[in-house]
């Protein structure tokens, strides 16, 4: 394992309710890559993901994300894991009745953030870095495109200077044109050194934008690609 790894699975087993989710899983990703995750729904794409964030636990092998074990990752360890994790999940969509601002300072609060300015500073960098200008964040999440929804959803996901982030289907209710820009700021945040893994049914993504490709079936992976173009 080089230090550039981020990720590292080695033959981990994992069950949920009892029934096996993933079975045999190895898998290294290093700090800066770009990986895609594709699979039918239900091959163990979700649970892969929920796996890393420390969700589901693993039964046997070897497992390290940020330098945290998985194996016997303590549920007090779970919240550091966390912060070293940023998540773009659909189900994490934004708090409604609440101001872009509020809707950052969330996740901040949650996440040991206290000192006033530092926290406003760091609210209208993350908006700069996602392409959003930082008067936005006075307005609710109604009052902006979806697009700009999600560039505020990875945001707060960068809020915490993320070693990885975990995007499931980031651009699955996004128009092509919005799509494209997501997917261009998500390779630009992995070229800035942060890990970004996609799972995605997009498949004119996967075409437009060459990267390494995993495939999930029936829990396991069954293909790792590199499809790269340079």
């Amino acid at each position: 394992m080089s230090d550039r790894t981020i990720i590292d699975l080695k033959d981990i087993h994992v069950t949920q309710d009892g029934h096996p989710v993933l079975s045999d899983v190895n898998l290294s990703i290093e700090k800066g890559e770009f990986v895609f995750l594709i699979g039918q729904t239900g091959s163990g794409k979700s649970s892969l993901l929920k796996t890393l964030y420390g969700d589901l636990g693993i039964q046997t092998g070897e497992g390290t994300v940020s330098g945290y074990s998985l194996h016997n990752l303590k549920e007090k360890d779970i919240p550091f894991l966390r912060r070293k994790l940023g998540i773009v999940f659909q189900d994490f969509q934004l708090l409604t009745d609440r101001s872009i601002m509020d809707n950052l300072l969330f996740v901040m609060k949650a996440t040991g953030w206290n000192d006033t300015n530092l926290i406003n500073s760091r609210i209208d960098e993350v908006l700069t870095e996602v392409g959003l200008s930082p008067d936005k964040k006075h307005k609710m999440p109604h009052q902006l495109s979806g697009g700009e929804q999600q560039r505020v959803v990875i945001a707060r996901a960068m809020v915490n200077h993320p070693e990885v982030i975990l995007a499931d289907e980031p651009t699955g209710n996004l128009d092509p044109d919005s799509s494209t820009e997501i997917m261009g700021l998500l390779l630009k945040i992995s070229r800035l050194g942060t890990a970004v893994i996609m799972a995605t049914h997009d498949y004119r993504m996967i075409e437009k934008f060459p990267s390494r490709i995993i495939k999930c079936e029936n829990g396991k992976i069954v293909e790792d690609l590199f499809n790269h173009v340079h």
